[in-house]
Order: structure tokens, then sequence, then C-alpha cells
């Protein structure tokens, strides 16, 4: 669908036309209708579905038709990260153009003259205010900020914002919002607190699901099965030869992140670490880092696999399997972005085969497994439990490398042998 067939005002149109947007996304199709006609909304879709303007977009065509309030904050847009922030706020300068609609961001930082800017926005009364909880809870403290006037109130990627622990703060927010008020909520995936959520501050919305896309097919993507204890030294073998650039490694926990950001380092790594234990100034410091080489290898939480907007990440680990589908799809996709070339990387443990064997249901298609270097030993077979209906275990396979040449290796199954070449 063309956004021309959407019933959207002129200046809109205009500036979608003016930054050559055309064609709807299915997330815009099936939601911007749907906001247009005042309903509360949740949606369920992934980064980079075009979620940012499904809100905006008909948000922005209800504030210049008029009949809002002026020099008061007639929208929020909530976000979990300073780097969303900016994001959103990007996209707002540009789909606001040829309308008279003022906003200002509102994120984390140790500026005071910032601090200050975004002081006279929320008192002068902006009509889209784009802000982190924290930051907006800052200003709200200090007794200058009118939120009585809110027609509409947006939550961004909600369930990072609930793992991040701002929960209390949402709520604290929500108490200063009139009852009377459309309340938008994206969220990429649905678990149980994301439903509580939804139904302590949404009224009868509209429920828009969209199925989690696959990876792009130009990811190429490999797995080690291993034990736990082999994984440093399968990173370690990695990059024996050609030092990293533009890596992130995935953990579980921000536990695991920063056991694994240390033991890299000693390996004589250039590491920096993301998590939510960080100040927004570190996290800032160590994405600029990242972002100029000066940073080559990122440890992290799942808090960077969506809404950061690097283009030219060469390779991603998964030094932990994702717990689900979902995850590994946001985490993977930091890779192969803006026409480049990416690779995954998986290291599975005894106790995550399962999880893993899941993934690659979801995908459709069983991912190569590259063979442990000898000099770690012998490794685990790969052999997930069954799911249920399935009757047992699923096959197993075991490998050996060809001695006779370093770069290919063989597996052994039942009645035949097949060889295949590796690229380190």
């Amino acid at each position: 669908m063309k956004f021309s067939e959407l019933n959207l005002e002129d200046s809109v149109l205009d500036a979608l036309d003016a930054m050559n947007f055309r064609e709807c996304t299915p997330v815009q199709e099936q939601t911007i209708p749907v906001i247009l006609e005042g309903h509360d909304l949740i949606g369920v879709a992934q980064t980079g579905t075009g979620k940012t303007a499904a809100y905006l977009l008909p948000i922005l065509n209800r504030l210049s038709k008029g009949g809002y309030p002026e020099d008061a904050i007639n929208c929020i847009v909530m976000a979990p990260t300073r780097e969303l922030a900016m994001q959103i706020d990007q996209q707002m300068e540009g789909f606001s153009y040829f309308m008279p609609v003022s906003s200002v961001a509102v994120y984390g930082g140790n500026d005071g003259i910032r601090f200050e800017q975004e002081k006279k926005g929320l008192t002068l009364g902006a009509d889209v205010v784009i802000a982190t909880p924290g930051r907006l809870i800052s200003h709200i403290s200090l007794g200058y900020v009118d939120l009585s006037k809110v027609s509409f109130f947006i939550l961004d990627e909600a369930d990072r914002m609930l793992d991040m622990g701002f929960s209390d703060d949402i709520m604290q927010i929500v108490k200063y919002l009139p009852k009377e008020r459309q309340t938008i909520m994206f969220s990429a995936t649905m678990p149980t607190k994301i439903q509580q959520l939804a139904k302590t501050i949404l009224n009868d919305p509209v429920e828009v699901k969209l199925a989690v896309s696959k990876p792009a097919e130009k990811i190429i993507q490999a797995a080690y099965v291993c034990y736990e204890a082999q994984k440093l030294g399968i990173v370690r073998s990695l990059f024996k030869e050609q030092k990293p650039e533009r890596v992130i490694v995935f953990a579980s926990s921000k536990l695991k992140v920063k056991e694994v950001a240390k033991a890299l380092k000693h390996l004589g790594l250039n590491v920096g670490e993301m998590h939510s234990d960080l100040e927004q100034s570190q996290r800032d410091e160590i994405m600029h880092g990242f972002r100029n080489g000066h940073v080559n290898l990122l440890v992290a939480t799942d808090i960077v696999a969506r809404g950061i907007d690097i283009d030219d990440i060469r390779l991603v680990i998964n030094y932990d399997v994702p717990h689900d589908s979902e995850d590994y799809v946001h985490r993977i996709g930091r890779t192969a972005r803006a026409n480049n070339d990416g690779c995954a990387i998986t290291f599975v443990s005894e106790n995550e085969q399962t999880r893993f064997k899941q993934i690659e249901d979801f995908l459709g298609k069983t991912i190569y497994k590259i063979p442990v270097p000898e000099e770690l030993g012998e490794a685990p077979l790969y052999a997930p439990r069954a799911s249920k209906g399935d009757g047992g275990r699923y096959k197993k396979k075991s490998f050996s490398r060809k001695r006779n040449s370093g770069s290919k290796w063989k597996e052994k199954g039942k009645g035949s042998s097949q060889s295949r070449t590796t690229k380190a």
C-alpha cells in the first residue's frame, strides 16, 4: 500500500515525498489507520519494521489539523535509551518539516547546557516530547513540567524499558497524565510483564502483531557445538591470526558480560562492555569508541540487540544461545546491514542444544556446525532433546578433521561420508 492511499494530510504526504517514502511497511499499513481513528494500540513488531513512522505519522497528522492546546505538551514518546531517542528525534525532524509542530528530545547525559535547553522546551510546551524515563522524571521532579494536557502517550520498545528496570518510572510518569488520552505501545515481544503493563495503562487496545521476520539471507550463520569451558578458547582461535574488527559478542546476563569482557581483555583484545549497570555517559563513551574503531570488540547483553544503528558490524558472536528465536533474529540482525556482508556464530553448550534446535526449526534450516579446534579437546555431540511427538532424541552426528587438510572436515553419517570446505 502507498502512503497516498492512507487518510493523511497533504503536509504529511509532502514530507514523505521529500524523504522518498512511497510504500508502507506492513506494520505501518496495519497500525496507522487504527491510530488515526483514535484507538489505543499495542503493536508487536521487531526493530527495522518501520514502527517509528507507524506512530509518528498519524500523531503528526492529527496535531497538524489543530484543535490541540498551544504552548502545551501534547504528545510524549518514551524510549528506553538515549540512542533510540536520538533516532526518533531525527525522524521527527524529517516528518514534521512542513508542519507547525514543535518537538524536544529529552535524554540523559552530563551536559548542563543541554539540560537547560530541555527545560526551556518543556516549560514552553513543545508539542512532542521524546524522552528517556529517568531524564523526564528528573525534569518533572523540579516542578516545571505540565503533562495535564497530553493527548498521546507512546511507549517504544516497551519490553526493553521493563528489562532495564524502568517499570516504576513509567508508572510514575503515567500518574501525571490525564486519563483521557490515546496510549500506544510497541514491543518486540509480549512476555507476561508487558501484558500486565498493557492492561494497566491501555484502554481496550487494538492489538497488531507481525510475525518475526527471518534473518537476511546474506548473513552467514554457523555454530560451534562445544562445552562451556571451551567457549573462550574458540574466541582465542578465531582471532589468533586476524584481529577482531567491528565484532559484537552477546552474552546472556550482565554478570556474564563482565566475566567474558575481563577474560577477553586478558587475551590482549581491545574490548568494551555494554550492560545496564553502566551510566549513560559510560555507554555513550563506549559506543563512540566502537563506532570510531578505538574499540574493536563489544561484549553486550541484549540491550544492544535492538535500536542501535551501526551499519558495518562484521561479525556477531552469540557466546550464549539466545532464549528464544526472536532474540536470535534481533542479535544477528546487527550484521549484514546497509548492503554489507556479515557473519553470525553461535556457541552451543550441552545444556543449550535443545534451545538452539528450536531456533533452527524456526529458521527452517540446519545451521552449519564448525568443528571445535583440535587443541581444545573433544567436543560434545550435537544431540538436542527431541520435542514432544518426535519420539526420542535427534539423530547424533560426530565430526572429525581430515588429517591431510587443515581446512576440511568430514561428517560421519550412516552409510556415507561427506566433505565440506570451511573458511576461517
